[in-house]
């Protein structure tokens, strides 16, 4: 499947240049782009200020659904869910009735262009914040040649040569593993990040994130602020040794809370139930992962299945009627604007309103653990996202054009000049 020549590199249909210099691809969860205008204005990110003065700066779109997963994975690939498979962080197969995480590379349709980088001679490393991405990012790749290394963060002391290209990262970076839900989490990605650049020195790089401080801090707060000068320094030492770096998100993040500060949802399953039947319908929430302390499985996406007979016009009607509901189209109409794989999506997709979240069932929502009023994302409002390379590229298109998933084809495009 992937093409080699000595000026490039082929996958999945995609051709990316051959860098001369490390090609890095950061991607900051849930970065909307007010976070970085609000650490810039503050004085509290100095190199991107500077790369945003002297290299190229863009906004770009996510995929749809705004998930980690489905986008990670877009970046990954360099294509779209319907071309990886991977449209969610959670799966409902109606042929077995269960509900599964899509984090097993079975569900990957596509290989990454990692590992086509990897065949080609190349050098790879990747770092993410979370494991449940990690065996997805590195699907393919060998770890017996010294030539690739993926690795999470929250189990980087678990870390072994065989499967993951390193033993005990943490011990390696001399940095005891973080709690999940932290920010630090996200700073050793960082870390590993410099000292792989330093002495494993990549061909190519991917550095991933958590999106744990932008579910609680709003662009601005002084919590979030600190994340963003944190990565700034970083960032100036990637830049210093010589990298090609785009910087992006797999999504932004809105508020998603009344004023009192509760929650702001809709609660399809319970719509469905009263106009359908009791469990008569199948109500997805693709943002399910294993963290939800920081959304409670509250998003702007969801996708349901409707019982054989249903009137799914009528149904698209109802819901389209709501002022929570900013759009809600059939499956074949959602496969095509969004570019989904029509046997991982039930009937009907809603995408909510940029400050509504949408639920199933009330009762099936643990959200004692939301803290801080909600912020979470899934739909067309968490969509934009930053796209900013510390090189000149002048003819870099905008949004609607530019896609995160562009990423490494630009930085690969930057690395090769």
């Amino acid at each position: 499947m992937n093409d080699m020549s000595p000026s490039q590199v082929t996958a999945n249909g995609r051709v990316y240049a051959n860098p001369k210099t490390c090609a890095i691809a950061v991607c900051l969860d849930g970065c909307e782009p007010a976070y970085l205008e609000e650490a810039i204005a503050a004085g509290l990110m100095p190199t991107l200020e500077r790369i945003r003065n002297t290299g190229t700066v863009r906004l770009a779109h996510s995929v749809i659904p705004s998930f980690t997963n489905p986008n990670n994975m877009s970046i990954a690939t360099g294509r779209p869910p319907a071309v990886h498979g991977i449209c969610g962080n959670f799966l409902y197969d109606p042929d077995t009735g269960e509900e599964v995480m899509m984090n097993d590379p079975k569900f990957l349709r596509a290989p990454t262009l990692f590992k086509a980088f990897y065949d080609a001679g190349k050098k790879v490393a990747i770092v993410t914040a979370k494991d449940k991405l990690r065996a997805l990012l590195g699907h393919g790749l060998a770890f017996d040649e010294d030539r690739a290394i993926c690795f999470s963060s929250e189990k980087s002391d678990q870390s072994t040569k065989a499967e993951h290209g390193i033993d005990n990262a943490s011990k390696w970076m001399g940095m005891a593993v973080p709690e999940v839900y932290s920010a630090e989490l996200s700073e050793m990605v960082f870390v590993a990040g410099v000292k792989l650049l330093k002495e494993f020195k990549p061909d190519v790089m991917y550095l991933t994130t958590t999106d744990y401080i932008q579910h609680k801090y709003e662009p601005g707060h002084p919590i979030a602020n600190a994340f963003y000068e944190m990565f700034d320094k970083y960032l100036t030492e990637l830049d210093a040794m010589g990298a090609a770096i785009v910087v992006t998100a797999d999504h932004g993040m809105k508020p998603k809370h009344n004023e009192d500060g509760s929650p702001d949802v809709l609660y399809i399953q319970d719509l469905l139930d009263e106009w359908l039947g009791e469990a008569k319908a199948r109500v997805i929430l693709p943002i399910t992962d294993p963290y939800v302390v920081h959304h409670g499985a509250l998003g702007s996406f969801a996708t349901a299945y409707l019982p054989d007979g249903a009137d799914q016009a009528d149904i698209i009607r109802r819901l389209d009627a709501m002022d929570e509901v900013l759009l809600v189209v059939g499956k074949e109409d959602a496969c095509k604007r969004f570019e989904l794989p029509g046997d991982r999506i039930g009937d009907i997709v809603v995408i909510s309103t940029v400050n509504k979240t949408l639920g199933t069932s009330e009762h099936r929502h643990d959200l004692a653990a939301l803290n801080e009023p909600l912020r979470s994302h899934g739909g067309l409002t968490e969509q934009v996202v930053p796209f900013i390379v510390n090189r000149v590229l002048p003819d870099l298109p905008n949004e609607p054009e530019l896609r995160n998933f562009d990423a490494f084809n630009i930085a690969c495009m930057a690395a090769a000049l």
